[in-house]
């Protein structure tokens, strides 16, 4: 199955890729590679949270904007390879947490972007990671990531659009 269609069947829905809020492009294809820009919780132009967590917002609260912040990316992935089914593998996932005084739980925040990415790619999904705490970042989101993705190039045999 492919990763558009098991996407629709687990009813999640990629948003048009986000604006950037400077100076930048959502992504950039280089060979086989897209590198995102770091995206934020944004729905529907603003941002889902603010704040910091472990002042403002709780873990879970960080989970579902981190899982904002990668649908995001792969919405910027989608907007240059034109179709996540020519996603090979998930490679890197830099994610960025604002925390409060004494906040050390940035893994268990990127967690919800990191399931969020096996639920959908599966083995493929399963990818290098680094989470890094931070006191703030832009517009005071609580969240921010990059995904660094392999792709490959469709060709037809008959019918059937593969994957090489």
């Amino acid at each position: 199955m492919g990763y558009e269609k098991k996407m629709k069947e687990l009813g999640i829905l990629l948003p048009q890729t986000p604006r950037p809020v400077a100076a930048y492009v959502p992504a950039v294809r280089t060979g086989n590679l897209v590198f995102t820009s770091g995206q934020l919780p944004v729905v529907d132009g603003k941002l889902a949270y603010t704040g910091r967590l472990g002042e403002d917002l709780t873990v879970e609260d960080g989970c579902q904007a981190a899982r904002i912040c990668a649908l995001n990316a792969l919405a910027a992935v989608r907007s240059v390879i034109g179709d996540l089914d020519r996603v090979r593998r998930i490679v890197k996932l830099n994610g960025y947490v604002a925390g409060g005084r004494g906040f050390s739980q940035q893994p268990q925040v990127m967690n919800g972007a990191s399931l969020l990415l096996t639920e959908i790619f599966g083995e493929a999904g399963k990818h290098a990671r680094s989470a890094v705490g931070t006191n703030g970042l832009p517009l005071n989101a609580p969240v921010e990531l990059e995904l660094v993705v392999e792709f490959g190039v469709p060709w037809r045999i008959g019918r059937k659009l593969q994957a090489f």
